[in-house]
This record gives structure tokens, C-alpha cells and sequence, in this order.
């Protein structure tokens, strides 16, 4: 298995291998390896992304279901016993995602293409499938990219709203409209952002691991130096303390509480998506997704310890708040009003660096499915502009896509609720399917430089249960017998786009499947192991 330390491997020729997977090279690679790193590293913006769900796991199990994602009931250890069972992990979660980062690595490190899923989907699923895994897996990973955005920049609107609530003594409460509002300003700056140059993307991600790691160690030392003592916890409190807000029973309340790491710490395939603008992005992209799992593991339950030991201990009453952010009261709390201002400003900063990298790379993955003909529009699409040398209708269609998204706000909590889920379930979904037709299509797999040797079968098989098994939990009820209030729209929203996507592939005379036949190879190449069947289709790439 390759070190995965620091990418040293000898450089290829990443226009020769990207011409070997059918396509030429029409992004500039500007994209380091530390660059790459941070680019993952932002978007998973640990601090703000615990602080985003800390609403969902609370309710679910409290400081306990926070730290472990399971039921610890430990009362008779000692409070040190505690630290040594937890380890370097966030607890149970940790583990699943390091197998789903090591099972996406390897394919990345094969076949590193902006496609990524779809394309691995296409390759190694058997003729027979194919084109429809494909199909569904380029779809769904759109969409779940849009979806992340839209609920990242409403994080974001929420964040500015908690902020202007508390910098105003709580004079200002805003309303549902008002935070929207926020929301559409910050997708729009977004997509701004993200319409620039790759080089200038890439150099501003220094900062973005700066602010990162300014924040994370805001919450592990700051916090708790900060902290009155009538707020701290004892280890026995923040360890086994079980506190079940939901009508579910408490092992089922325990799983929904999956719902903050998987959250925090996901997009796998996002420096997939950056591929064609990585430097030896062979090495360079498993290497970014497996430090940035890694590392934002270890990071995120350590700040997942820290808050627990200092949000005291009414969880009701900070769920209650008319904050309406639970970190927010948490750090108040701590930090009083001035200092809690300034964590706050940081944490949107991050935030707001985090909705840049995630709407980059899933305006890659809208311009790679647009090049090989499935969107409707892809001659629009897909283009180079001329000036920043990105596609820039790309991003715009995405920044637009997560504003009419983001109109299910209005449908209350609980729909914003799906957001956050939809992102996980499309992101799971679309991340399963080729790392199992990896093994059950009957194709050939080239090794990479990255690769895993007899532990790629038992770490495929790990990752790909465990993402069916939370996309199950995931697309469950919120609450025994729901209301339109209370109902779980992660359903009705993912298998919408999933019977839109499937019902366009079928339908009469006009639906993919009479024309799409998977990546469109546009470069000739001697490799016929990976050269697309399909006819050549040919856009102009210039605006």
C-alpha cells in the first residue's frame, strides 16, 4: 500500500493519463497537493460543521450521542478509563468513514477524471447496466452537490442571523424571510467566488487552512479556559450522560444522531471532482481525501470532547434558546457576548470558504456530465470561459439550483432538516454504487499508485454497508406517526429527483436511453480499455 504521508510518488503525465480515460486536458492544473488538501480541508470546516448539526444531535442522545454515536453506559469506570476506550476516534462513525475515504482513494487514484462516480460507475459495471447505473450515479451526484451547497450557505444565513441576535442583546430576532434573504446573498457571492480563476481557487486555500485551524484550536483550548465553572461537566456527564429529546426509542435516537459526523466529515470524491486541475493527480487526490478524513476525524471529536464538557446541562434550554443556534448559546455562555462575537465571525468565515470549495467542485462534476451529453443543455453548459479559463455557466447553474432548493426552508424545520440529509443520502448513494460494481460488474481494475491489495475487497464491503445501511436510517421517519410539520422530506426530495432522473432515461423516443451511452470519449487514444463505445460529440469550448 502507498505511504499516504506526504504525496513523494515520481509525477506522471496527467494530460497522458487523463488522454488514456478519453479526455483532453481543458482545465489548468493548479491545484498542489497541500492545495488539494485545503480545498477538502475547507469544505469539511469542521468547526462550523459540528456547530451546523449540533440541533440534530443533541435531541438524540445528548453530550454522550455527540462523542460516541452509541449508547455508553459506562458509569462504573473512571473518568480517565473513558479517555483511554475513546482513542484517537470520533467515536463509532470515525471508523466507517475512514473505510468509505480508503474505498473511494483507490478508485480515485486509478481513474482521476472530474466524472469521478458516474465514470467509475460506467467502467466497471457490467454492459448490460451500465449506462443506467451511470446514468442514476451522475444524477444523484449532482444533485447531492447542490444540495450540499443549499445547506451549507443556509448554515451560513443562520450563523449571521444567530450572530446579529446576540450582537443586539436579542433585540433582533429575525424572521424565516430574513434569513432567506441572507441565504440568497450568500449563494450569490458564491457563485462570484467560484466563477474565478482555478489559480486564484487554489491559492486562496492557505487561508482557508489558517482560519480552519484557528477556530479548531479556539474550541479545544479556548473553550474550555473560557468556561464558567457552572457550565463545565464532569467526565462522567460528558461520557455517559444519555439524554433522549425524540419519541424514538434510545438506540434508534443514537443512530439518528449519525447524522453530525456524517455530516461533518464527508465529501469524498471532492478532490475527485478537481481532478483535471490537480498536479499528479493520481497520488495528489487519494492522498487529500485520506489526510482530510483522517485528520477532520480526529480534529472533530476532540472538539466534539471539549463542548461537551462545557455546554452545561440543560440541553433543553439550550435547544430552546431564542438564539436559535445551539453553539451559539454554548459559546456565549463561555465566551460572553464580545468574545463569542469574535469565535462567531471565524466560524462564518470558514463557513463562507466552505460554500466556495463545495459550489467549485460541484460545478466540475455539472461541466464533466455536461461534456459527456447528459444534462439537458450540455452544449450550453459545456464551455471554457475565455477570461477565467473555468466553467462559469456551470457554477451559476448550480448556485441557481441551490436557491430554488433552498425554497424548502419555507416548508419548516424539519424540511430544512433535509438539507443536511439529502446531502449525506445523494452523497452515499451515488459513492456505493461504484465501489460495489467495482467487484460485481466483471470488468478489469488497473491499480493506481494508491492502492490497498487484499484489504480492497474487505474495505469495500465495510463502506458500501455502512452507506446503504445510514441511507436507510437517513430516509426513516423523524417522528412516529408524522404531520406535514414533522415529516422526513429527505424522502420525498430524493426519490423525486430519482424518478425525474430515471423517468427521463425512459422516456419515449427523447429519454437517455435511446442516446446516452456513458463518458463521451473527445480525444483520440491508444487505450481501448477505457475508451468510451459511445459516438463522438463535440461542443465548442470557448464563450
Amino acid at each position: 500500500m502507498t505511504n499516504m504521508q506526504e504525496p513523494q510518488a515520481k509525477p506522471v503525465d496527467d494530460s497522458a493519463l487523463l488522454a488514456s480515460l478519453g479526455y483532453k486536458q481543458e482545465l489548468k492544473r493548479e491545484f498542489t497537493a497541500i492545495e488539494l488538501f485545503g480545498f477538502g480541508f475547507s469544505v469539511s470546516a469542521i468547526v462550523p460543521s459540528v456547530a451546523s448539526v449540533l440541533a440534530f444531535s443533541l435531541p438524540n442522545g445528548g453530550p454522550s450521542a455527540m462523542i460516541w454515536g452509541v449508547r455508553m453506559d459506562c458509569y462504573h469506570l473512571h473518568p480517565f478509563a473513558y479517555l483511554v476506550i475513546s482513542g484517537l476516534q470520533w467515536a463509532t462513525a470515525s471508523v466507517f468513514l475512514m473505510f468509505i475515504a480508503m474505498a473511494m482513494a483507490e478508485l480515485a487514484s486509478s481513474a482521476p477524471t472530474s466524472g469521478g462516480l458516474y465514470y467509475w460507475t460506467y467502467k466497471f459495471s457490467s454492459p448490460r447496466t451500465r449506462n443506467l447505473l451511470c446514468w442514476i450515479v451522475g444524477y444523484t451526484n449532482t444533485i447531492s452537490y447542490i444540495t450540499g451547497l443549499a445547506g451549507s450557505d443556509w448554515s451560513c444565513a443562520v450563523l449571521i442571523m444567530a450572530g446579529a441576535t446576540i450582537g443586539s442583546n436579542g433585540a433582533f430576532v429575525p424572521t424565516l424571510h430574513q434569513t432567506f434573504g441572507v441565504f440568497c446573498a450568500v449563494v450569490i457571492s458564491h457563485a462570484i467566488v467560484a466563477s474565478c480563476a482555478t489559480k486564484f481557487i487554489a491559492r486562496i486555500q492557505y487561508l482557508f487552512i489558517a482560519i480552519n485551524l484557528a477556530l479548531v484550536l479556539v474550541m479545544i483550548i479556548g473553550l474550555p479556559s473560557a468556561t464558567p465553572a457552572e457550565f463545565k461537566n464532569s467526565a462522567k456527564y460528558a461520557f455517559g450522560n444519555f439524554v433522549n429529546l425524540t419519541p424514538w426509542p434510545n438506540g434508534y435516537a443514537f443512530v439518528l444522531s449519525f447524522l453530525s459526523p456524517l455530516w461533518s466529515i464527508g465529501g469524498f470524491d471532492l478532490g475527485v471532482h478537481i481532478s483535471e486541475e490537480a498536479r499528479n493527480a493520481s497520488v495528489t487526490v487519494p492522498w487529500a481525501i485520506l489526510s482530510v478524513t483522517a485528520i477532520s476525524c480526529i480534529l472533530g471529536f476532540a472538539i466534539q470532547i471539549s463542548v461537551a464538557f462545557c455546554m452545561g446541562t440543560d440541553t433543553l434550554g439550550i435547544l430552546s434558546s431564542p438564539i436559535q443556534q445551539p453553539m451559539a448559546t454554548i459559546l456565549l455562555n463561555s465566551f460572553g457576548r464580545r468574545g463569542m462575537l469574535a469565535v462567531w465571525s471565524l466560524m462564518f468565515i470558514a463557513l463562507y470558504m466552505a460554500g466556495v470549495s463545495l459550489l467549485t467542485s460541484g460545478s466540475r462534476q455539472v461541466f464533466a456530465f455536461s461534456r459527456d451529453g447528459a444534462l439537458p443543455l450540455s452544449s450550453f453548459l459545456y464551455k471554457i470561459n475565455s477570461v477565467m479559463g473555468t466553467p462559469v455557466r456551470c457554477v451559476w447553474l448550480s448556485a441557481i439550483s441551490a436557491l430554488l432548493l433552498g425554497c424548502i426552508t419555507f416548508a419548516g424545520s424539519t424540511a430544512t432538516g433535509a438539507l443536511f440529509t439529502l446531502g449525506v443520502v445523494g452523497q452515499y448513494m451515488a459513492n456505493s454504487i461504484p465501489v460495489a460494481a467495482r467487484y460485481f460488474g466483471g470488468q478489469p481494475f488497473k491499480k493506481g499508485p494508491f492502492h490497498l491489495g487484499i484489504f480492497s475487497m474487505p474495505v469495500a464491503t465495510i463502506a458500501v454497508l455502512w452507506m446503504w445501511f445510514m441511507t436507510i436510517v437517513l430516509l426513516f421517519l423523524t417522528a412516529p406517526n408524522p404531520s406535514a410539520s414533522t415529516m422526513n422530506y429527505t424522502v420525498v426530495v430524493a426519490f423525486g429527483v430519482w424518478f425525474l432522473a430515471i423517468g427521463y432515461y425512459y422516456f419515449p423516443r427523447y429519454g437517455g436511453r435511446y442516446w446516452f451511452e456513458g463518458p463521451v470519449a473527445n480525444v483520440e487514444t491508444e487505450s481501448s480499455e477505457v475508451q468510451s463505445p459511445a459516438d463522438e460529440k463535440m461542443y465548442p469550448l470557448a464563450e
